[in-house]
């Protein structure tokens, strides 16, 4: 049975280290407390220093013991190494607390580092699906408007008011709306409309342009998605029926922003992070753009705070990886709003804006993915939480 004690066992193994115990005495007097240790220190509660190994040796040879300074280093680290053993569970149990809470941290770094970053939204908004007939006999086009599936809601209750604006292009004035359904991302339309006084050598010339809208009663309709379709192409013969994807207007087609956004209630802390941007729309003449950020913090209807990021040269997918800070007190999370606007920088002309989008959770949010950023951020407390935003022109 071994009998030895924790002091024991812990000097044993000094004693079979390379290291020389007077190295050890000082690593103890360094590393440990002055609540540690004691025994022969000039002052009580303090580990062994080299000057006490030093007097201890000379008093052991005064007194007619061995003369070795090693046998006094080795009789006072004894001392030590015991005072150490007898405190020494309240030093594992702290260390083993210390190494839980790095542990914890750890993982939550590598839950943070292996989560899947958000998909670049695609270009396309759903899709429309129409059938073509043509009748000879009255030379007219017959489009039936039948559905659509799958439109990004407009709305800031999650829905769109959809309808199917159509034009024989290039002839704008030929112009048919479909009727607006009401709150839905899946509209039935069921309607023909009638395009006549088109002989069918004029139709081989025209190009049928479908341009779903949402319907807004006090402001300008948003455009949701639009497609084409070549008539030369199209055999009517067979009344054919097609499923056509709808893609974003180039004229609206700004790029995207992915941002991050997290909220700490007990510092009062709003952190909006610029991660990058892709796709954006080329502002100068060479086919490029000089991006920046330009953020300014809303509440109410005051501007209360702006901020930039750096400007990216000729580059229309910019990785800023910036984050902007404002104290923003609880109360006032209902009323704020973030616009966040990326910018082509100009040295000579004023700045123009490439697209821009208003996080919030009130009525001045750009859309209902913005808002939904905004609702996110707020479930989820001192987390970052990142969407990618489609930017709106002006």
């Amino acid at each position: 049975m071994n009998n030895k004690s924790p002091a024991n066992s812990i000097f044993d193994g000094f004693k079979n280290n390379a290291m020389s115990k007077l190295g050890v005495t000082k690593l103890l007097s360094q590393s440990f407390s002055p609540n540690f240790g004691g025994g022969s220190s000039s002052k009580p509660g303090h580990a062994a220093s080299a000057d006490d190994v030093s007097a201890a040796a000379s008093s052991h040879h005064h007194h007619g013991g061995s003369s070795s300074t090693a046998s006094a280093t080795e009789h006072l680290l004894h001392k030590d190494i015991a005072a150490v053993a007898q405190g020494g569970w309240n030093v594992t149990k702290s260390l083993m607390n210390v190494k839980a809470d790095e542990d914890h941290d750890r993982c939550q770094s590598l839950i943070e580092l292996n989560k899947e970053p958000p998909a670049v939204p695609s270009e396309k908004v759903g899709q429309i699906n129409f059938g073509l007939e043509y009748d000879y006999q009255q030379n007219t086009l017959i489009l039936r408007i039948i559905a659509a599936k799958d439109l990004p809601a407009m709305d800031l209750s999650g829905t769109s008011d959809p309808y199917v604006r159509v034009t024989l292009l290039p002839d704008k004035k030929h112009r048919l709306d479909t009727k607006v359904k009401r709150r839905t991302l899946n509209p039935r339309w069921n309607e023909t409309l009638y395009f006549q006084g088109f002989t069918m050598q004029k139709l081989h010339n025209r190009t049928l342009h479908l341009h779903v809208f949402d319907y807004d009663r006090f402001s300008r309709d948003d455009s949701i998605g639009e497609t084409y379709i070549e008539l030369n192409n199209v055999d009517f013969t067979a009344k054919p029926v097609f499923w056509k994807d709808l893609t974003a207007p180039l004229k609206d087609k700004c790029g995207h922003l992915l941002t991050s956004l997290s909220y700490n209630p007990m510092t009062n802390n709003l952190t909006l992070g610029i991660i990058e941007a892709r796709n954006l729309k080329a502002m100068d003449i060479n086919g490029k753009s000089d991006p920046y950020v330009k953020v300014w913090l809303h509440v109410g209807d005051k501007k209360v705070e702006k901020r930039k990021s750096m400007v990216f040269k000729c580059n229309l997918n910019p990785i800023f990886d910036e984050k902007f800070e404002y104290t923003l007190p609880v109360e006032q999370l209902r009323e704020a709003a973030l616009e966040v606007m990326v910018m082509d920088f100009d040295n000579i002309g004023r700045n123009e804006l490439i697209g821009k989008i208003t996080i919030s959770s009130n009525k001045n949010a750009t859309g209902q993915l913005e808002a939904q950023h905004w609702k996110d951020m707020l479930s989820k407390p001192k987390q970052s939480v990142e969407y990618w935003h489609r930017l709106k022109p002006e």
